[in-house]
Order: C-alpha cells, then structure tokens, then sequence
C-alpha cells in the first residue's frame, strides 16, 4: 500500500482518492495517537477544523469532524479561512488538534488533510507514520455525554485577522502601517477571499481585491500564486503600488511591483530579512531558505552581511531548522514565507502585510528588491532515472565537479532525486542563461547514461 502522507498531509483526488471514508479512519486514528501520547490528558480534547474553497471541502470536512466527534472530541468548525488561521486558533483557543481540508494550489478536483498539534506545529514524521498505521483499525467507541460536540465556529477567524493587522502594526508601528499604500490582492478564489483584503484594509492599504469570489469550482483557476499574468496586468491597469497573490489555502505570496514585474519568495525573504535585521528582529542575522533558493539571493545575502542557512524542499523542513537553531525568519521560492514569531507555518496574508508596510515606509517595491537579482536558472528532469545512484555513482560526481570548478561563485549545480518516482532533477544557475542551459543539458545526459533503469 502506498504511504498516506506526503510532504504536507495525505492529498489526492477527492471522493476517488481521499474519500469521506478515509478523512473519519484519518481523524478517528489521529485523534487515538495524539490521546494516547498524553495530548489529552486530564481534560475533553478540542480540536479546530478549517477548510478552502473546494466544493469537495464541504463534505470532508463534515467527514473530519463526525470522525472526530465520534472519537470524544468536541470540534470548532471555523468553515473556510486560511491554512495559517487553522495553526494560530490552534494556539490560540487552547486546541489540542487543527485540522486543515486544503489542496493548496492544486487543481480544484484535487483536495488534501493536514493536522496541526497543539500549539500550531505541523506533526512531525513518526506522529504521521503512527495515525497512517492506525488507519481502519477496530476500537471501542464512546456513547452517550462522550461523544463529541461540533460548533461552527466561522467568527473566530476575526481573531486571526486582528492577529496578523498587530503583527504588521508592531513591527512597522502605527496604527494603519499601509496608508497610502494601493495593493491589488490576487484571493485565487480561495480561503483568503474574505480575510486577505480584509486585513490589508484594516492596516490602512486602498486594496483592489481580484478574484475573490469563489463558488466551489474556480479556486486556482488560472488565477493566485501560480498564474501571476492576471495580477500583472491589474496592478498596470489600477496604477497600483503592488500587487499580492495568495494560493488557494493562503499559505503562500508572491508580489507583483507597480511595473508588473513579479516579486519571488527568494526577493520577498530577502526584502523581509533585511528590514528585520535593521528592526533587530532577525536572529543571528540568518535567513533559512531552501536548497532550492537561487544563488542570487545569497549574493545579496552576503552583501548585506546575513548568513542563510539551507534545508530540505518543503516548508515542513525550513521551520524543523528554523526551530533547531532559534530562527526568525525563513522560506521557500514559492512564496511560503515563516515569520516565527507570528507564525508557526507559511503565512501568505502575513507576508503580504509586511512586503507591504516596506513599500509605505521606504518607496517602491521595486527598489527594494534592486539587490535581489536572480541568476538564470535551468531545471532539466531526467526520468526512468535510479535516483538511489544520484551521490554514489562516480563519473556522474565527477561531472557535477567539474561543472561547478567551471562555474566557480557565478553559479551552482544541484542534483537531486525524487522522493517518490525514477525521476532525477538537475538544477543549474548561472551568470548567463546560456552557460546554465548549456551545463544542466550535458549533466542530464550524463544522468541519462549512467543512472538508466
């Protein structure tokens, strides 16, 4: 059988993949392991359940919450907010368990689970492992006063949006840290349609908000993080000073600047990290990004006389090291973005707000991102590839070697193999498009010839 869980939660087609079924053993079992690691010691566990926009999130969610309340759990349906509302009213209500019914930005048909332990952390690895094995199995059912309660609970996500307007206001100061500020917000038809322009408003910007009426079916549909060109041309067209763009569990931002030029992750970590380094808010001065990160960004990293430090894809692994070494800020190219002390988990309105109280106080986000530059960047996949060989296999080291002896500090190669199929990815950047295309097509060849099944 294949494993559950993946990088962020158990996802797939729902009602084909991910059923009403599966989301009450996933909740039936996640509630067994959490109980029985002494979570719910010495008081009736509370759990929060929030969802997006899917019209598939309607009947997971209510699967999610029957399986939960007929586990003992009382549950606060807080309908649909953002995945980073679900961990802060995790914290924040005292919850023992937050669980998210999101996709993300995948394709609407597509749909996902995720749980937060108390306190808003992701689960880690073994906690998953343990849930997935527990899946099905026969257990002793409570009856009566100890069945859970379900409470629909929507007027708590207020409370996030007054979470996130403090955050901004204390570290920008002021009351409304982004008057004068224009922002079109890209919502993505998702669960930020409603909170994101709200609290954009609330901390003083004029907002124009796009794509914010979402109907079950339209959440992702060419449209948010991943389909930027409908927010270009609406900051262009409204003369804004910048646009934001959410995915569709709000999750993550990309920016837009007033000439239409998309803003990445890598430039939006790197903005933040310098403006918390001269607040002094930034731990160690170090930025933890993701191996994925472009080198430009620890250009102008070193420039600026901030360390980074790298993990693993996945904004699971940049908050493990974010934890591990007490950091402040950290992030993925994609636009998940950490601010550890307002959040414990990639939060796309957050980033937006802050992105945004840089460009009140300091002028166009353009200019703020001038040190940022990304190098040219080739990623080549080479499939029916052994991806175990990727570190072992000689020849191919040496390859790798000497495309970085030729390369030098003007650009990098990495290598790396898929965690779930043959496939390996060959990624090089470098000072022209020509010299990274020219190295990542002749390390694929080489990753072809060696590493055939």
């Amino acid at each position: 059988m294949a494993r559950l869980f993946g990088t962020d939660g158990v996802r797939g087609l729902a009602n084909r993949d991910l059923t009403a079924e599966l989301a009450v053993d996933l909740a039936v079992a996640a509630a067994h392991v959490l109980g029985e690691r002494g979570e719910f010691s010495g008081h009736r566990p509370v759990a929060v359940i929030g969802r997006d926009t899917r019209i598939s999130g309607e009947f997971l969610g209510a699967a999610v919450a029957a399986g939960l309340a007929s586990a003992g759990v009382d549950v606060l349906d807080l309908g649909v907010v953002p995945t980073p509302a679900v961990a802060y009213l995790t914290a924040s209500t005292g919850a023992d368990l937050g669980v998210v019914i999101s996709a993300s930005h995948n394709p609407m048909p597509d749909n996902g689970i995720k749980f937060f332990a108390r306190g808003g952390h992701k689960l880690d690895d073994a906690v998953e492992a343990a849930i997935e094995a527990r899946v099905g199995e026969d257990w002793s059912r409570p009856t009566g006063a100890e069945v859970g309660r379900i409470v629909p609970s929507a007027h708590l996500a207020d409370e996030y949006v007054d979470h996130v307007v403090a955050a901004v206001r204390t570290f920008a100061g002021g009351d409304t840290p982004l008057s004068g500020v224009h922002i079109v917000a890209d919502a993505a038809h998702g669960a930020a349609s409603i909170v994101g322009p709200a609290a954009l408003e609330a901390a003083g910007a004029r907002v124009t908000a796009i794509h914010a009426a979402p109907d079950g079916l339209n959440i992702n549909d060419g449209v948010g993080s991943t389909h930027l060109g409908p927010l270009q041309a609406s900051v262009v067209e409204h003369g804004a000073d910048l646009g934001v763009a959410f995915d569709g569990d709000a999750d993550r931002c990309l920016a837009v600047d007033h000439t239409g030029a998309i803003v990445d992750g890598d430039q939006i970590m790197g903005l933040l990290a310098i403006a918390m380094r001269d607040a002094g808010a930034l731990y160690h001065s170090t930025l933890v990004a993701t191996v994925m990160s472009n080198l430009g960004l620890h250009i102008a990293m070193r420039r600026a006389g901030i360390d980074m430090v790298e993990a693993a894809v996945g904004d699971r692994y940049v908050l493990e090291a974010m934890r591990e070494g007490g950091y402040t800020l950290g992030g993925e190219q994609s636009g998940h973005v950490i601010v550890a002390e307002h959040a414990t988990t990639g939060d796309g309105v957050l980033t937006a707000l802050l992105v945004a109280s840089q460009v009140a106080a300091h002028g166009s986000l353009q200019g703020l991102c001038a040190g940022i530059e990304s190098l040219p960047q080739v990623l080549v996949n080479v499939r029916n590839a052994d991806r175990t060989r990727v570190y072992t296999d000689l020849e191919l080291q040496a390859a790798v070697a000497s495309a970085r002896r030729d390369l030098g500090d003007t650009g990098r190669v990495l290598l790396r193999p898929s965690g779930t199929e043959p496939l390996v990815r060959v990624m090089v950047e470098a000072a022209t498009a020509e010299d990274a295309q020219r190295h990542a097509d002749a390390l694929a060849d080489v990753v072809r010839t060696r590493l055939a099944l």
